[in-house]
């Protein structure tokens, strides 16, 4: 997730602006909750807060995205406004839950810009690094991607050095596009990223559990 579209002060004009869309259809009016084996996708609630900020505010996560919120209270404000861009028609955003757990732990999102590409991130805590909770999610974030929202292409950007970062993109069936120079500022520094696009026919091929229950 190198690039996070929240900004502290945002909050106010999303809000407006989600109150004059039509909200009566599909994902606009609430995202469904996904399962799949050992995680469950849902939307974001007030009470992942803490547990955002505790696993997304570490070095070894933070370091090739755009900030994150730094208090608690500052992902409170993020997870409202979450909800404003996606009943806008704008935004979609999963927490990552691992079974066993309440709270999410990790974030899929995806940005819908007017007149451009939409695009797609993802942030996990390190203590979930390498259990397969990444690419078993992605996978079902792919699907609601292609089959929910009917995008036909996601974006995805990666700082050169993100090893990590670009390892995942490929596994899941991405190709590289293109270079995008100085594409990221972090901690003082510009990085380089790799552009990666995904559509239908690269994803991996999976059967998804939808649940209707939306909270």
């Amino acid at each position: 997730m190198e690039t996070m579209p929240y900004r502290a002060g945002m909050e106010s004009a999303v809000v407006t602006a989600a109150i004059a869309s039509d909200v009566s259809a599909g994902w606009r009016a609430g995202l469904p909750v996904l399962r799949g084996n050992g995680v469950t996708l849902r939307e974001l609630r007030r009470s992942d807060a803490a547990s955002l900020w505790a696993f997304l505010n570490k070095e070894e996560v933070a370091r090739f995205i755009s900030p994150p919120p730094t208090t608690v209270a500052g992902f409170d404000k993020f997870i409202a406004w979450t909800h404003a861009r996606r009943a806008a028609g704008e935004y979609v955003c999963f927490g990552i839950v691992p079974d066993g757990y309440d709270a999410a732990v990790g974030l899929f999102q995806i940005q819908i810009p007017p007149g451009a590409d939409a695009e797609w991130g993802f942030a996990l805590g390190s203590a979930f690094w390498g259990t397969g909770l990444f690419l078993e999610g992605a996978a079902a974030v792919l699907d609601f991607a292609f089959d929910q929202m009917n995008l036909e292409r996601l974006g995805a950007r990666a700082a050169v050095d993100n090893g990590r970062g670009n390892g995942a993109l490929r596994k899941l069936g991405a190709v590289r596009d293109h270079l995008i120079p100085q594409g990221l500022v972090r901690n003082g520094r510009v990085l380089d990223q790799y552009y990666w696009t995904v559509t239908p026919d690269d994803r991996p091929r999976r059967k998804i559990v939808w649940d209707s229950i939306r909270h």
